[in-house]
């Protein structure tokens, strides 16, 4: 017997009823399996008394029986009320009137969910085009990737690298982290902060300046946010930017053996299409899931978001090398993100159930080999991760869930917006 009450959102609070006959029944079996395995001094294996065996084992007997009787119950008891827990419940045991077993047993359900304005969805869909122009300049980017540098009597200005020794004080206090020496910058790269990297235009090597650089209000540091540093720095040396030639040694650095300078084109090119494909897509995606957030309010499962923030703080410690528990990042760093995480997956899943969406084994085989794709053997990493079964699970949620977001951007509006490669993948 069960009772449910709502306990405010998706809290549930269940009270169940377990009759002593039941119990008293299930001890008894249980004191019978154990007598027959049972050792006790005196007696031979298998002929212990029922009362002596009970003497021995009654609590525990007891014990695993309430505890098997209420699990069974409780689940018993979700189906009975067609409940869906998002989590495990608290069990709390009541002060029980007469033999029967009374608990309670709270937990959170998943919301339910029934999608809406899905077909007011509407994606921006860039059109780019990769032009002659946009890969001689990511030639040039390949070209300064390998440059070496000269030293130079010019003034510095942009492209040039200014080698410095520089001392940053506040309130004739110096600043944490305001010294430096041989410190090499690359004037219009935006390595400093904009009012230093302007200070070193148009100096000469062994030539000294004073200056002052206002610190962004949002910094890192609350101390020098918003505040005006003074700063003394030397040039040791200024050097132009050398770059190599476009030719066949150039083209061979980059697993061309024969150097074909329109093979190396040819890879670029498709690399840039790769990149482009690839950006559109989850530009796409994003799209998708912001509309599909913002038109569908629903409630979420507290438990779910902890085990969420928990998976971040652990991911976040894999990704900076910590190991001591003690030095996890604050939950509430992830609180926004993991919400967020929450939320989408559980629309995504109302989608892949309302639409009986099932794994595309060809998008699996797709994504397996773009994640390959980089690799010397990409042939051999394929056939190693499909062959693992834990790697595999993961491929499949994230396919179900493209399948899913491609399905909403098909029902939903497309508006095509041409723009340039370079204004589409650095802007």
């Amino acid at each position: 017997m069960s009772n449910v009450k709502s306990d405010g959102g998706l809290k549930k609070k269940m009270t169940i009823e377990i009759p002593s006959d039941l119990i008293s029944e299930g001890v008894e079996k249980r004191l019978i399996a154990i007598g027959r395995r049972a050792k006790i001094k005196g007696f031979r294996p298998g002929k212990v008394p029922s009362n002596v065996v009970k003497q021995h084992y009654g609590a525990e007997a007891h014990q695993e029986t309430v505890s098997e009787l209420i699990q069974k119950s409780y689940i018993e008891a979700i189906d009975e009320n067609k409940l869906r827990p998002a989590g495990s419940p608290t069990i709390t045991p009541k002060d029980n009137k007469g033999n029967n077993l009374s608990y309670t047993a709270s937990f959170e359900v998943f919301p339910d969910i029934k999608l809406k304005g899905l077909n007011k969805i509407i994606v921006e869909k860039p059109d780019v085009n990769i032009t002659d122009q946009d890969l001689e300049d990511m030639l040039l980017k390949l070209r300064k990737q390998k440059r070496s540098w000269r030293q130079t009597d010019k003034k510095s200005s942009e492209g040039y690298q200014v080698n410095i020794d520089f001392k940053g004080t506040l309130n004739g206090e110096l600043i944490k982290g305001g010294e430096g020496s041989n410190v090499p910058v690359v004037l219009g790269e935006g390595q400093m902060l904009p009012d230093f990297e302007k200070a070193l235009y148009g100096l000469k090597a062994g030539e000294d300046k004073s200056f002052k650089v206002k610190f962004p209000k949002k910094y890192h540091s609350e101390e020098l946010a918003g505040k005006k540093v003074d700063f003394v720095s030397t040039v040791n040396y200024v050097e132009e930017e050398v770059l190599p030639e476009l030719n066949e040694d150039f083209v061979k650095e980059f697993g061309i053996k024969d150097g074909d300078i329109d093979k190396l084109k040819l890879d670029v090119k498709r690399n840039m299409e790769r990149e482009v494909s690839q950006r559109i897509t989850q530009d796409i995606k994003e799209q998708v899931m912001s509309s599909l957030i913002k038109t569908n309010k629903i409630l979420i499962p507290n438990i779910m978001k902890e085990n969420e923030i928990l998976n971040m703080q652990k991911e976040s410690m894999r990704q900076m090398g910590i190991e001591d528990d003690d030095k996890m990042p604050p939950a509430e760093d992830f609180t926004e993100m993991a919400e967020k995480r929450v939320r989408l997956g559980l629309l995504l899943s109302q989608v892949i159930e309302d639409n009986s969406l099932t794994v595309d084994s060809k998008r699996v085989q797709n994504r397996v080999e773009e994640m390959c794709a980089g690799y010397e053997n990409p042939s051999e990493m394929i056939e190693r991760y499909l062959g693992n079964k834990q790697f595999l699970t993961q491929i499949h949620t994230m396919a179900l869930e493209e399948q899913a977001i491609d399905l909403l951007a098909e029902k939903g509006k497309e508006k095509i917006k041409k723009v340039s490669f370079n204004d589409y993948m650095n802007g």
